[in-house]
């Protein structure tokens, strides 16, 4: 099977979101732009991890990182997240209907037992 380039891409996003520390770095960097060491504060990880980690949401337009003098901030970039969203909320409402019709088909099918 081929993917699009877009399907890369979602696949790559959550891939990127899979690892639980980018998942807080994302939601610090929700609350405004920080630096790498502000970032790194809460983890019992080193400068370098962070920046792994960093570089991990970097390559999927996450995060951009900006060098001001001996600081890097920061800052979340909510469009690849939106894409994702999209594609979650798509999914949910196909999943919540598929769900509705088994419920309604089961309910029928006890219906029908408990009349014979």
């Amino acid at each position: 099977m081929k993917y699009s380039e877009d399907e890369d891409r979602l696949g790559a996003v959550f891939s990127a979101l899979s690892h639980p520390i980018r998942r807080a770095l994302l939601e610090r960097l929700d609350r405004g732009t920080a630096t790498v060491g502000e970032l790194a504060a809460p983890f019992d990880v080193s400068l370098m991890a962070i920046s792994k980690h960093l570089s991990v949401l970097e390559r999927v337009s996450l995060v951009q990182r900006q060098v001001e003098g001996r600081y890097t901030r920061c800052t979340i970039q909510r469009e690849a997240l939106a894409e994702a969203t999209v594609w979650l909320e798509n999914h949910s409402r196909f999943w919540a209907s598929q769900f509705a019709s088994l419920g309604r088909h089961l309910e029928n099918d006890t219906s029908a037992e408990t009349t014979e």
